[in-house]
């Protein structure tokens, strides 16, 4: 049986869809009408978000390594955000079960150190210590920095928030553990290892993910391909769902074998 709860749409070659910290799988549904019509696209709520049920002591690897032994093998994985984090950690255990690799607004580190660019650590801090009081507000600022600089920031913080209050409310556990999987892991020794195919996307106005790592990460992977959306922030699939879709498209076209 499995942990988390997985919801597929469409026919074709396997995609695999993760959200980020604080999400659940209902924020893809923008994309899913662009690419359900070629794929076969599977959705998962990691556990504690959505209808998943929280599981304890979970690492960015035991994540990874969860979503592997449940996933159809020979999909390409899109992960958002902290999902892209899982990803990535997943492309490196088992590459053999990976067709390809799509990342988000995504880092390999995200928490800034000199020479790395990224979250201050007082900011996940204070969401930590926010956490105790008041999981919800916590959620929504989020939601709310997740936008900022966007220009279409105030319908890109209601699109989030219909997605997560459509589903049960994240698990106050399992938003600790996600905050401390963003303050602790870094991968960046990993992505020279990669060898599938990697498309990375960013948001040339992501406060969380500054653009500038997209140069940091090409110098770690110079096999993986990049791109910078010009006018979104941290969810440019919200954003500018249009563009997502094209970039995604002509990766998959390149990437995914033969029929």
């Amino acid at each position: 049986m499995a942990l988390c709860d997985w919801q597929s749409y469409g026919q074709g070659p396997d995609l695999v869809l993760i959200h980020g910290w604080g999400m659940n799988s209902a924020v893809w549904s923008l994309l899913l009408p662009y690419l359900t019509a070629h794929y076969r696209v599977h959705c998962v709520d990691l556990p504690g978000f959505g209808h998943s049920a929280h599981q304890p002591d979970l690492n960015i690897e035991k994540l990874a390594q969860l979503l592997l032994k449940e996933s159809p093998a020979h999909a390409t994985w899109i992960g958002w955000s902290l999902g892209g984090l899982v990803a990535t950690q997943a492309a490196y255990l088992s590459p053999q079960r990976m067709s390809g690799l799509v990342t988000v607004a995504s880092s390999p580190k995200f928490v800034a150190e000199p020479g790395w660019r990224g979250i201050k650590p007082a900011v996940l801090t204070d969401f930590a210590d926010q956490l105790e009081r008041d999981f919800s507000q916590t959620v929504e600022r989020f939601m709310a920095l997740q936008a900022m600089g966007s220009p279409t920031a105030r319908k890109d913080v209601k699109a989030l928030k219909q997605a997560v209050f459509s589903r049960p409310a994240p698990d106050p556990r399992a938003l600790a553990d996600g905050l401390s999987m963003l303050a602790t892991t870094d991968l960046r020794q990993q992505c020279e290892a990669i060898t599938v195919p990697w498309l990375r996307l960013y948001g040339r106005l992501d406060g969380l993910v500054p653009a500038s790592v997209a140069e940091a990460v090409s110098a770690l992977a110079p096999h993986s391909q990049c791109e910078v959306l010009a006018h979104s922030a941290h969810a440019p699939f919200v954003t500018e769902p249009d563009e997502v879709v094209d970039k995604l498209l002509a990766f998959l076209g390149k990437n995914l074998p033969p029929k």
